[in-house]
């Protein structure tokens, strides 16, 4: 498959530039794979699709407001963002990190002093005679929300609740679970008084996510691992739900990517223990993957070219997918990161 079967016309009035003020009001497209039946709803209309004893996997990770402003010391501003803490020592603490120029020293973040460097592997920046909680609380006192790019806005106060799910507790992410983004506590509640399985996982969401793909062969894409955490008990849970009959449903693309990454084997172990696998994963889901626990997927509606898109190809008939773009986009449904939802089941 080549990366131009993942493009399609998107007018610029559609892209969300700040969410709903309800989040269960969004719309939701719903998409019967073995039909191709099309169906309008609202989002919290989605326990007319779960049933007793199905199962919902949420991915309960944490947005860190982890796009921060550095200071040069002639005065200009350099934008940083934060991916991952590389290395942490007596004497230093070290993040991965993207900005904005290839400026390389000295950047001031508030009064804390820093420096910006690069390797090989990319860009980094070191924090001297500090420790890694001390940075931790500086990212979360002077950081903003790392909003995507066509967010054409600065981040607001309320987007450090807005861009977050309901659920999130574990911090680690750069982007959020956006599908997770239109449940509320309320419309949780009552999907687990209908007898769903209400159950979660952890997978912190990386440049791997949304790194643009800049191959003309999908199969070519190199993906970039992501730390992933699943109860053993989950999966147990999850093979006699599907024993049984039941549907698994999966909330969101990157809850796809732990699963199906770990059933695939496509990961790397990264110290499991008796009750939790904890991985990397680097599984890249495009058509022609087999599935081997989502029945049902819960997800938004996603860039052209990116890897998002090419797992939902992956998920349903390509065509069905096309169609489903192109009465969204009639429909002036609202897209990307603060736009609607769509199920494919």
């Amino acid at each position: 498959m080549k990366i131009n079967d993942l493009d399609y016309f998107l007018p610029q009035e559609l892209i969300a530039q700040s969410p709903l003020p309800e989040r269960d009001k969004a719309r939701l497209l719903v998409l019967h794979k073995e039909t191709g039946k099309i169906e309008h709803r609202l989002f919290y209309e989605i326990t007319e699709y779960l049933n007793k004893d199905d199962m919902l996997i949420i991915n309960n990770t944490k947005v860190i407001p982890a796009r921060i402003i550095g200071k040069k010391p002639t005065g200009g501003k350099v934008e940083i963002l934060l991916i991952r803490q590389k290395e942490d020592s007596p004497e230093h603490v070290i993040w991965e990190v993207m900005t904005k120029g290839n400026y390389e020293g000295e950047v001031f973040i508030d009064e804390v002093k820093a420096e910006l460097r690069r390797s090989s592997e990319g860009k980094y920046i070191v924090f001297k005679d500090m420790t890694s909680q001390d940075v931790k609380n500086l990212i979360n006192q002077k950081g903003f929300m790392p909003l995507p790019p066509y967010i054409k806005r600065r981040p607001l106060h309320e987007d450090r609740q807005n861009y977050q799910t309901v659920y999130a507790k574990v911090n680690g992410s750069i982007a959020a679970p956006t599908a997770g983004l239109h449940f509320t506590e309320k419309l949780l509640k009552k999907i687990v008084n209908m007898g769903v399985k209400l159950r979660e996982l952890t997978l912190h969401v990386g440049i791997g996510t949304f790194k643009p793909i800049k191959v003309e062969e999908l199969k070519e894409h190199k993906m970039e691992s992501e730390y992933f955490e699943i109860k053993k008990s989950l999966i147990e849970e999850i093979y006699e739900t599907k024993k049984a009959g039941r549907k698994v449903f999966l909330v969101g693309t990157t809850t796809t990517r732990a699963l199906e990454g770990y059933a695939s084997g496509r990961y790397e172990d990264m110290g499991s223990d008796e009750y939790t696998i904890k991985g990397k994963t680097d599984v890249f889901i495009y058509p022609g993957f087999s599935f081997k626990i989502a029945d049902a997927l819960i997800t938004n509606f996603h860039l052209p070219k990116s890897t998002p898109l090419a797992l939902v190809y992956a998920f349903c008939n390509i065509d069905m997918v096309k169609k489903a773009y192109k009465e969204a986009i009639e429909k002036k449904y609202r897209f990307f990161s603060y736009g609607d939802a769509m199920l494919i089941i």
